[in-house]
């Protein structure tokens, strides 16, 4: 007989887990807290604010050649397209239609001006009258002249009859047979005809001054009239308007058959050989344009035409002056009014210079900071910038080549003076 033990009653127990000591999570937890609290001051230290680099665009400060230039889209236009006005007021009678091509003196419109035309005859009617004047002014002078010319004949006449009397006196009375009483009556005779002849003398220069000058005062008033007559002529032959220019009708101001002022747009002309591309530049490069600058204009078709600037507008539109660019050699051809053409205005080049890559920076605070990229950050630092084109802009003081500069998107920093680029 065999006595049963507990062992059928027990039971396989695993060896119990070991703990974590109690401080062991408080302290992880302390030790990432502190790393977070590492990682903001490490981050505060190299910068206040931390930004994304892709949101930015940054560029290498370089070496070389800086090329001033403006590039514009421009539209064509007729570089002589005037528009033709009526003289005076009347009713239209339109010779040609828009878009008709017209040859140099070709009737474009004529004006009836039923007062214009009677004022040109009541002038040719006052010279007729003048010129008459004039005419018998002229015989009036000749006239005058021919009376004084016999006066003073007369006066030499007797003059000469009294130097014989007193001749044959003189010698009678050394004969004996003349008295003194004749002989001195005939001295006296000879003074009496000197002073005719001395006074018929004067008095035909004076008449032939005086005719002359009333004759020319009357040629003077119908030369007068004649040149009104000229110009009322003159006038009256503006009431056909003609084509100033081989060219092609533009725009018709007045339809056919109907009044216009004095004045009044009739029509406008274009003249189709000669064209210009008009642009529009930034106000900020408008100081630096002047007249006969060189340019580039390029064509639909990519092909380039020199060309020159010929007006620079002095009015600023929208931030915008309106420049013109004249061929400076033989124009495209085919072109079209109002086409679009590309335009490339070369202002200077400087040679050897530090640029960057021109952004919204330099609009930034005047241009006068720029954020410079060191490692993970980007320090504000004073520049000193100088000429500009549409691309580039040249850095005169505060950078060296190599260095990297945050050209766009610097705006986002503010005026933190350092900040972090990640």
């Amino acid at each position: 007989m065999s006595i049963r033990d507990t062992s059928a009653q027990d039971q396989v127990l695993q060896k119990p887990r070991r703990q974590p000591p109690r401080w062991l999570v408080p302290a992880v937890i302390g030790a990432l807290v502190l790393i977070g609290i590492l990682w903001v001051l490490a981050s505060w230290l190299s910068g206040g604010q931390s930004f994304d680099a892709e949101r930015l665009r940054i560029a290498a400060v370089t070496q070389g050649d800086l090329v001033r230039d403006i590039s514009a889209d421009g539209k064509v236009i007729a570089a002589n397209s005037p528009t033709l006005y009526a003289i005076a007021a009347g009713t239209v009678a339109m010779k040609v239609v828009a878009g008709d091509a017209v040859k140099k003196g070709e009737e474009l419109a004529v004006i009836d001006s039923p007062e214009l035309r009677n004022k040109l005859m009541q002038e040719q009617a006052t010279l007729a009258s003048l010129e008459a004047e004039a005419s018998r002014a002229h015989l009036d002078a000749q006239i005058a002249q021919l009376n004084a010319r016999k006066a003073l004949d007369q006066a030499q006449i007797d003059s000469a009859a009294a130097q014989r009397n007193l001749s044959r006196a003189q010698r009678g009375y050394d004969g004996g047979a003349v008295s003194l009483v004749e002989l001195e009556k005939a001295r006296d005779d000879v003074k009496k005809t000197d002073l005719g002849l001395d006074a018929a003398q004067k008095d035909f220069k004076l008449q032939l001054q005086g005719t002359e000058l009333d004759a020319r005062n009357k040629q003077l008033l119908a030369q007068r009239q004649s040149d009104v007559v000229d110009e009322a002529q003159r006038q009256v032959n503006a009431l056909t308007v003609r084509a100033p220019f081989d060219g092609q009708v533009g725009q018709v101001q007045v339809p056919q058959g109907t009044s216009v002022t004095a004045n009044g747009a009739v029509l406008s002309v274009v003249d189709l050989s000669k064209f210009e591309v008009e642009i529009k530049v930034p106000e900020s490069f408008a100081h630096d344009l002047g007249i006969g600058m060189p340019a580039q204009l390029t064509t639909g078709a990519g092909e380039p035409y020199p060309g020159e600037i010929s007006a620079v507008s002095p009015e600023v539109v929208n931030g915008e002056v309106t420049a013109r660019i004249r061929f400076s050699k033989a124009q495209p051809p085919g072109l079209r009014q109002s086409q679009r053409l590309s335009a490339r205005i070369l202002m200077d080049t400087r040679h050897n210079v530090l640029k960057v890559e021109r952004g919204p920076f330099v609009e930034q605070s005047g241009g006068r900071y720029a954020y410079v990229v060191d490692g993970n950050s980007a320090v504000r630092r004073p520049v000193r910038l100088g000429a500009s084109s549409l691309s580039e802009i040249e850095v005169l003081d505060g950078l060296k080549p190599g260095e990297r500069v945050v050209v766009s998107g610097s705006d986002l920093f503010g005026d933190a003076e350092r900040v972090k680029v990640h």
